[in-house]
């Protein structure tokens, strides 16, 4: 069933209940007001024949007291003494009581009976003089009228019902279909991007309101473009590692051919070998922690850690790293505690610093620090190196990007997921990573973490 013959279904029924309960209570209501008028009317008469009734000595009525009694409207009455015998009736032939049980209840009773087919309203009315009862006064009225209203009234209140029930159906059926068109254009959209393979695709603005469809729409077009942009970042990741994979394998392939074709093995070419495989180590890794770290796998044993020590101890291996090549110094540092994953901030550093090593100049230096700065802690690494262009510097967080792609690549070289690997480690600590560089004048990355007292630790 579609969704506009459900909607249809479910407003047409829900105007039907709530006209069914409308006319119920018309109905109730009509009727009870009808009775409630039959009723006032009966108590009337009844009390103009109290008014008129005589009772001999012997407790039996005179039918004389009533016989010029003319009811305005067609009344029957009897009156039946206390043995239950019939005293007075009209019409004359009315021999059997209006009411059996309104004999017996001793007060003022009101009862709908059908008297030879048709139904009357009966007020029975026990009779008293001052030596006792005497006897019971019935009066009754036609309820022909009463019934016509009823009956009048339901088949006014069912024609109206199934009329009013169409039109809301007809109504909301083209309405509906107005209103879901947009939907169906989303389906379309989306059957034609499964057939196609084309996230480029968009449902048209226009057919985007201000409703909840047009908010699906334009939330459907937002996932379509991060669809896309998914897609496009994971073939160009793929034809990255493809890319990073071809270098090192051809190196191996053609040491192996080489080693092959002189029949000796070389250990140079070995030496060559061992360095492509560490390479290819490297990227493995790179792209496994990348992996657990996007999936959630990958999780932060977070402690306490002394950031100052952990400097030094970055500070150590850079001087080892940079050999007489560059001059590694420490410009300042804090004593600083955090709370934190003391191996994944360690590698955060070692690879800024390995980074500003790497592409320094010989000759120049590299500057490592660690401050306080109000509720946060400052890290930087500074090189006076050759700097990294402003079209690059967007960009240098991304993956497999390196800003020397014009440059021939080292056997040391990185694979451009360094500081994509930086970045998400500082983002789970709730901090940031920023970079400054001019051209000709070097780099200066800064990390900014949140500062956790130690006394705060709980």
């Amino acid at each position: 069933m579609s969704l506009r013959l459900r909607l249809t279904l479910l407003y047409t029924s829900i105007l039907g209940g709530v006209l069914l309960v409308f006319g119920i209570l018309v109905y109730t209501l009509i009727t009870v007001t009808l009775l409630d008028s039959i009723d006032s009317r009966l108590s009337t008469a009844s009390q103009q024949l109290i008014d008129r009734l005589r009772v001999t000595s012997a407790d039996q009525f005179d039918p004389r007291s009533v016989a010029s009694y003319q009811p305005t409207e067609n009344l029957l009455f009897q009156v039946w003494d206390m043995k239950g015998n019939l005293q007075l009736t009209r019409p004359v032939g009315l021999l059997n009581a209006l009411d059996e049980n309104g004999l017996g209840v001793g007060q003022a009773f009101y009862s709908s009976k059908t008297v030879s087919g048709d139904r009357i309203r009966v007020l029975s009315v026990p009779l008293k003089t001052s030596r006792g009862p005497v006897g019971v006064l019935q009066v009754g009225l036609s309820l022909a009228l009463v019934d016509v209203v009823q009956r009048t009234l339901i088949g006014i209140l069912v024609l109206l019902t199934i009329i009013l029930m169409l039109l809301v159906g007809l109504s909301t059926w083209f309405l509906t279909r107005q209103a879901l068109a947009p939907l169906a254009t989303v389906t379309e959209v989306a059957t034609r991007i499964t057939q196609a393979d084309d996230l480029s695709r968009r449902i048209p603005a226009s057919k985007a309101g201000g409703d909840e469809v047009g908010k699906l729409i334009l939330a459907f077009n937002d996932t379509l473009e991060r669809l896309e942009n998914l897609f496009n970042t994971q073939r160009r990741f793929t034809a990255d590692v493809s890319h990073e994979l071809r270098t090192p394998l051809t190196v191996i392939k053609g040491e192996v051919g080489l080693m092959r074709l002189t029949g000796s093995v070389d250990e140079e070419s070995i030496g060559n070998i061992e360095r492509e495989v560490d390479r290819l180590t490297r990227l493995v890794g790179d792209l496994l922690l990348l992996s657990q770290a996007e999936s959630g796998r990958l999780m932060l044993d977070m402690a306490e850690v002394d950031l100052d020590t952990v400097l030094l101890e970055v500070y150590q291996q850079a001087r080892t790293l940079a050999g007489d090549k560059v001059t590694v110094s420490l410009s300042e540092i804090d004593q600083v505690h955090i709370i934190g994953d003391r191996d994944r901030l360690k590698q955060v550093l070692l690879n800024l610093a390995a980074n500003a090593i790497q592409y320094s100049p010989a000759g120049k230096s590299v500057t490592l620090g660690l401050q306080r700065a109000d509720e946060q802690v400052k890290l930087f690494v500074q090189d006076t190196g050759p700097g990294i262009s402003p079209k690059d510097l967007p960009h240098i967080f991304d993956r497999f990007f390196r800003a020397e792609r014009s440059r021939k690549r080292s056997s040391s070289s990185g694979f451009g997921l360094g500081l994509s690997i930086a970045d998400w480690i500082v983002k789970k600590h709730n901090g940031r990573i920023e970079v400054s560089s001019e051209e000709g004048q070097g780099t200066l990355f800064t990390v900014w973490l949140p500062l956790t007292q130690p006394e705060a630790k709980k």
